[in-house]
């Protein structure tokens, strides 16, 4: 009957640690759904810009990508402020690492094909928080823009 119960009221808040996402994944998760909502719309692109990215960047199973989704646009949109979702991240990983989620930010921003200012504010808000310099992201960008084929980066 509990398991029943449980079914029918869903999975837990804590949905994504509980299957072993570790707390940086789930900020970075956290932080490109933000993102992807920013616009006011989350797509089919840049949903699935952000299933991939975590996929192939965190080396997840589809199953536990799209767990890790649900959960983290529920955070999202729950989201008060970003230094909680950048200090794990800051003080756990590289720079080399940030500087790859500041790449995943900029494809996660392109993958409607339009980059809002809302979310140009956010990667270059991330990138400060992260310790990114402006010089790095910029790098970033242009990495993102021609892996993406674009060739010419589209306005801010």
């Amino acid at each position: 009957m509990l398991e029943r119960l449980l079914a029918f009221l869903g999975p837990a808040p804590e949905a994504a640690e509980l299957h072993g996402v570790d707390p940086v994944t789930l900020s970075a998760a956290v932080l490109m759904l933000y993102a992807a909502q920013l616009d006011g719309v989350l797509d089919a692109e840049e949903s699935a810009t952000v299933l991939t990215l975590l996929q192939q960047r965190f080396h997840l199973t589809e199953p536990a990508a799209v767990a890790l989704m649900e959960d983290a646009t529920r955070r999202a949109k729950e989201a008060v402020d970003l230094y909680s979702l950048t200090r794990d991240i800051k003080d756990a990983v590289s720079l080399e690492e940030r500087i790859s989620l500041i790449e995943m930010l900029w494809e996660v921003a392109y993958a409607d094909g339009v980059v809002c200012d809302y979310e140009s504010s956010l990667v270059r808000r991330v990138s400060g928080l992260l310790y990114v310099s402006d010089v790095e992201s910029g790098a970033a960008r242009k990495r993102v823009a021609e892996r993406l084929g674009l060739a010419v980066l589209p306005p801010e």
